[in-house]
């Protein structure tokens, strides 16, 4: 068996401030300091501004929880792989968009999943039809991908499919109330889940559709998804995440020192990112800055892709410095960094109880995920370099087919089980099914299994 050659991780990102001597000498402590760091400030940024901004932008539109966390929630937490997509293709010239995104596929789906059920101290209750629908429209896209690549090249049409099937899931987003109710009707015979979801459906008898008020239109949500409250005009958007309808201006100011030492100590630490976020991102919580949810929104996505790339960059260079091999690097601590935004806001919000925007969070960042593949790709070969395709490379490829396609089946099969809620025990069903993942991917990339093993270049 050929042995082939990969870059190595570190090759992509700047030099370290510390030479390696000095690293393995103590300085490599400094690097676990800015890790640690970096982790905190990503859930600083997400708790008081990406997801009280993805409140907002969830009652304007009047969208669902599930709605919400494969669209605005999916696209903002999964900023770092689009940045990281086009870095790959504009300026590295290699398959670093390819590799962290396939590579890291697995880790969203069980890993974060994982996290939810085992770091939230509630149960939250799932509903059957947004995770098959978010979990169908990844393996359309996963199926798609991988045809596009398993002959090495990129084609114009190629990507440019790639943004029609994520157009075509955004359209059954939008009439998703429409298509819910059909699939439950059409299929509660053969289906325990669809039938008992219409039976709770109909016993809280919820206002599906569009009707008028003498404000604007209001989509009426499932009332299963609890953004809207069951209230006489529906209109009042539940307090589920931030508790948005208290007095904006009587929010205490987040220079406020917190009473517990344990939050005082960190508060103390994370004051510097503290008042950098203050004076660059608008809070929407208060009312005077409540019409900039957007900017708010924005703001805080590139500020978490500029955080996970420290973080990304960090860890390289500190699992180079301990000699961690560089497949092991990818498929775990890597994979974990990338995905740092998107287990946050998973956590935070299953912690609320909001299980359908963690699960829809968790599957429609990987269907945006292949489209960060596609945008870079089209722009490329449709308007830089008409004259010939993308080169990629597409070793590996059946054993990441099998992977990415037996995880999504693997995860939906473990919600159908544990009785469709997010508890500790679907957590740990996931870390199992994850570790055995990450273990049989080692040994594939080590070439123990398969007949493709790798190595770093010039090593």
């Amino acid at each position: 068996n050929e042995t082939s050659c990969v870059p190595s991780s570190s090759s992509e990102f700047p030099e370290g401030f510390f030479t390696p001597e000095e690293r393995k000498d103590g300085g490599i402590v400094i690097y676990f300091i800015i890790i640690l760091y970096m982790f905190l400030a990503v859930s600083i940024v997400c708790d008081d501004y990406f997801l009280p901004s993805l409140e907002i932008i969830s009652e304007c539109l009047g969208l669902s929880q599930d709605v919400a966390g494969a669209t605005f929630m999916a696209a903002g937490s999964s900023a770092p792989e689009l940045v990281t997509a086009f870095l790959g293709v504009f300026v590295t010239k290699g398959d670093i968009g390819v590799s962290t995104i396939l590579g890291s596929a697995v880790y969203n789906l069980l890993g974060i999943c994982a996290a939810c059920g085992l770091f939230s101290s509630v149960v939250s209750r799932l509903s059957c039809w947004p995770l098959f629908r978010d979990c169908l429209a990844y393996m359309v896209s996963v199926v798609a991908v991988l045809v596009m690549i398993s002959d090495n090249r990129i084609y114009w049409y190629e990507s440019a499919s790639l943004l029609f099937i994520y157009g075509g899931y955004i359209l059954v987003l939008c009439f998703d109330i429409k298509i819910n109710q059909y699939i439950m009707k059409k299929f509660s015979p053969c289906c325990t889940c669809f039938a008992k979801a219409m039976e709770e459906n109909t016993e809280q008898q919820p206002l599906v559709g569009w009707r008028e008020e003498s404000g604007p239109l209001i989509r009426q949500s499932r009332q299963d998804s609890g953004i809207f409250q069951d209230e006489l005009d529906y209109s009042q958007l539940s307090t589920s995440l931030h508790g948005l309808d208290e007095v904006s201006e009587g929010r205490p100011s987040v220079f406020t020192m917190p009473e517990a030492d344990m939050k005082r100590i960190l508060w103390v630490l994370s004051l510097p990112i503290i008042t950098l976020l203050y004076l660059t991102i608008p809070d929407c919580r208060r009312q005077f800055w409540r019409n900039w949810f957007m900017v708010t929104f924005l703001f805080s996505a590139a500020w978490i892709s500029a955080m996970t790339y420290v973080l990304v960059w960090m860890i390289t260079i500190a699992g180079e410095t301990l000699g961690v091999p560089e497949s092991i690097m990818g498929l775990t601590l890597l994979a974990a960094g990338t995905s740092v935004p998107d287990t946050v806001a998973s956590v935070l919000v299953a912690q609320k109880g909001n299980g359908d925007m963690a699960m829809s969070n968790i599957v429609g960042s990987n269907v945006f995920d292949m489209l960060c593949l596609g945008i870079p790709w089209f722009i490329k070969t449709a308007f830089i370099n008409t004259s010939g395709p993308i080169e990629v490379n597409s070793s590996g490829l059946t054993y990441t087919a099998i992977s990415l396609i037996c995880s999504v089946v693997f995860i939906f099969l473990a919600v159908h089980l544990n009785g469709w809620k997010i508890d500790k025990k679907l957590g740990a069903i996931c870390l199992v099914l994850y570790l055995v993942f990450t273990i049989l991917s080692i040994l594939y990339e080590l070439g123990i299994i398969g007949n493709n093993p790798t190595r770093v270049c010039g090593n």
